[in-house]
């Protein structure tokens, strides 16, 4: 058996693709996951309306966590149950790969405006994860206000998500109200098209709908990775961008505001109440803020989406808002030389660009149709991920020959070490069993959908 042994932290996409590409180089692995599910934003991230994409890719975790090679360790956070430097330090381990992506939100950047988190504002993270879960029985997270006129300051694909989500809460509640029952999978086909069947507008049923502030013209917007470095390239991608935008518009009825920057926030009563919104244009081809521009925005919630970025870990040196790494040395954490970074935990970016390089022309022709194939979007930015990954890794192996392994008395420790972590847990080391008892109930099967 080959002698050396990795810790790897973070078990989803990422983390699951380089144990199985280690697994297939018959070098045993260590997965330490800090939720009882390994499956990340998967679970976590995705909205609930995939449902069988979330499924088709969580097997596809499970099937590489539950190689015997890998060992899978749940509900263990780096820098709280563990401490990473003396993981890195004194385990013994052959390399440590970090994949624990990027969960941690870029701050909205006014002066005070976490203080208001809970009362009237939330970040994307935390309300998606919301979401994805509320329905659930016995359900014991922190419960979040849904209100229409909303607004949503962002400009990728996820926060068109959270637009989304938004307006199908605010519509089904208004719907109920009229004695009309319909459901989350009902509306995603199209809000529009339920409205319509039962002689609806969003006006006729009191609502106004969330808007969606970016700070950039639509065109501009993160969502196509195409090449822009020809003008015709250029042009084919704003068109698209607009295009992309303007059906999410016509099927889910949110509104948007381009060119508005928040730069202060409104407070009544001790709790958020709206925006100061700034307008931006282009100067000799750069974005600038117009002073004098501000105006005030008024809105019961305010939800921030404006990207992803590793949470910080002590010991886990730092460059801005990512961990600082070698770019020239396969991502090495810089100051460690067996310790490397891989997937969202190097870019901080969960975007479709940065996932899908592999696959440009597949990539396009997705995000062209992001709307008629949102789930084919999600898949090939999976895949993406995967195969990034898989290439990162191969170059590690390399890098790994070169390292010492742990003797044979490391190895027993490390093992001795990770039983210990399993008892704490209730892990009993049979992963499907341990997967099966920790699935939450899905919203498809209390709606007795379980075939959509």
């Amino acid at each position: 058996m080959n002698p050396h042994i990795v810790a790897i932290f973070g078990g989803a996409v990422s983390g699951a693709e380089a144990a199985h590409q280690l697994a297939q180089r018959g070098i045993r692995s260590i997965v330490f996951e800090q939720n009882a599910l390994p499956y990340g934003k998967i679970e976590d991230g995705l909205p609930k309306w995939h449902a069988k994409l979330r499924d088709k890719e969580e097997a596809n975790i499970s099937e590489k966590l539950s190689n015997p090679l890998v060992t899978f360790v749940p509900m263990v956070r780096l820098g709280q149950e563990l401490d990473f430097q003396d993981v890195a330090n004194n385990w013994g381990f052959s390399a440590v790969f970090l994949a624990t992506g990027a969960w941690r939100d870029r701050p909205l950047g006014i002066e005070g405006i976490d203080g208001y988190v809970g009362k009237g504002l939330y970040y994307q993270n935390p309300f998606i994860n919301w979401y994805n879960h509320y329905h659930e029985p016995g359900f014991s997270g922190e419960k979040n206000e849904v209100a229409d006129g909303a607004l949503v300051v962002g400009g990728g694909l996820a926060s068109i998500d959270v637009a989304k989500a938004l307006m199908m809460e605010t519509v089904q509640k208004a719907l109920a109200e009229r004695g009309i029952a319909t459901n989350m999978f009902d509306l995603e086909r199209g809000i529009g098209k339920v409205l319509e069947t039962h002689g609806l507008t969003l006006a006729g049923l009191g609502l106004k709908g969330c808007t969606l502030v970016y700070r950039r013209r639509v065109k501009d917007m993160p969502l196509f990775p195409g090449e822009t470095d020809t003008p015709e390239k250029l042009a084919k991608a704003e068109t698209v961008r607009e295009k992309v935008l303007l059906n999410a518009q016509s099927k889910f009825l949110f509104n948007m505001l381009p060119c508005r920057v928040p730069v202060d926030k409104i407070v009544e009563n001790g709790r958020l109440a709206g925006l100061v919104l700034r307008e931006t244009r282009y100067d000799g081809g750069r974005l600038i803020e117009v002073p004098g521009t501000e105006g005030e925005f008024r809105s019961p919630l305010v939800i921030s989406s404006i990207g992803s970025v590793p949470e910080p870990v002590p010991g886990i040196p730092m460059k801005g808002q990512t961990f600082e790494v070698e770019s020239d040395q396969c991502c090495r954490l810089k100051g460690f030389d067996h310790v490397f970074a891989v997937g969202n935990a190097v870019t901080g970016r969960g975007n479709i660009k940065e996932s899908m390089e592999h696959g440009k022309t597949i990539a396009e022709a997705i995000a062209e149709h992001y709307l008629t194939d949102p789930e084919g979007r999600v898949s090939g930015q999976f895949r993406g991920q995967e195969n990034k990954i898989s290439e990162n890794v191969a170059a590690l192996i390399a890098q790994i020959a070169q390292l010492k392994p742990p003797s044979p008395e490391q190895a027993a420790v490390i093992f001795q070490k990770t039983a210990r972590l399993h008892e704490r847990s209730g892990y009993g080391g049979d992963y499907r069993a341990w997967i099966a008892a920790h699935l939450p109930a899905r919203l498809e099967q209390l709606l007795g959908l379980e075939g959509h």
